[in-house]
């Protein structure tokens, strides 16, 4: 698909476009996103990895939904033409605990929309700002990078190979059963995670794709590993992961953190700091 620079001015007009959203957190659905994660229920006590995902979530009409299960482009964000997107990277960085069952704001700004080409064709880089404020308090400040690209081949199987692991590291096996309500607690229909045939056949890829945040919460949890508390959390998806395959969840040194495919590939390196 070609992207002339008409679109590229059309899609960079949205820079700067801003909109606000106020909700109640609802307890019960943090509860059910800390069940979806693998982590404890007592959120009023502790509450989940990247609990602010459980909130504010996309809402799209029936009639407004895309082939791919995402909802059709345009709105706050510009409607990029090209028919891959992903959730490739964030910034995060954590003020005041949010206050369970009381209101909260997600103020979001579209900072950027960048065009590059790379080997897989061309690309779209969208840059968006959150800030969830609470009582006057920021409450978390998040910069997500979401990459549109063309279609491209199909992504090859990946076929396990024995590497070292560590005695520090997790071992993450997600089910159909956990991508299920993972996307459920999200609200994220993206057929990849879900649809097998639509998985294989029209996004070429060899099974459901494990979704990005899923694999970031699970990291943000091994960086919390014996009381720590992350200030900040930065991630960079690098690989796709498949349901049914083990990944390795891994702490190196200094603050990095890495999710490791069956076959010894970095899926997501995470960065953290204390």
């Amino acid at each position: 698909m070609t992207v002339t620079e008409a679109d590229i001015a059309h899609w960079r007009s949205w820079i700067g476009k801003t909109e606000s959203r106020t909700e109640i957190l609802d307890s019960q659905a943090l509860t059910r996103f800390a069940a979806a994660i693998g982590e404890p229920l007592n959120v009023g006590e502790i509450q989940p990895s990247l609990a602010h995902w459980a909130f504010f979530l996309p809402v799209a009409a029936a009639d407004r939904i895309g082939p791919d299960g995402h909802p059709r482009r345009g709105g706050f964000l510009p409607p990029v033409s090209l028919p891959r997107r992903m959730f490739a990277a964030s910034d995060m960085a954590f003020g005041p605990s949010l206050l369970l069952d009381r209101e909260a704001t997600r103020i979001s700004t579209v900072r950027d929309v960048a065009h590059k080409s790379g080997r897989s064709g061309e690309l779209i880089l969208l840059t968006v700002d959150h800030r969830i404020v609470q009582g006057g308090d920021e409450c978390v400040r998040e910069t997500q990078t979401i990459v549109y690209r063309d279609a491209g081949g199909a992504t090859p199987a990946i076929v396990p190979a024995p590497f070292p692991s560590e005695e520090k590291d997790a071992v993450w096996t997600p089910s159909t059963v956990d991508l299920f309500r993972f996307s459920a607690v999200t609200f994220n229909s993206h057929r990849i995670h879900y649809d097998l045939p639509y998985a294989c056949a029209d996004e070429g890829y060899p099974g459901l794709v494990i979704h990005g945040p899923f694999t970031a919460a699970k990291l943000f949890g091994q960086a919390r590993n014996g009381g720590r508390m992350p200030s900040r959390f930065s991630f960079r998806a690098v690989a796709p992961v498949f349901c049914g395959q083990s990944v390795l969840l891994r702490e190196d040194e200094g603050g990095r953190f890495r999710a490791i495919r069956c076959d010894g590939m970095d899926a997501m390196v995470a960065d953290v700091a204390y």
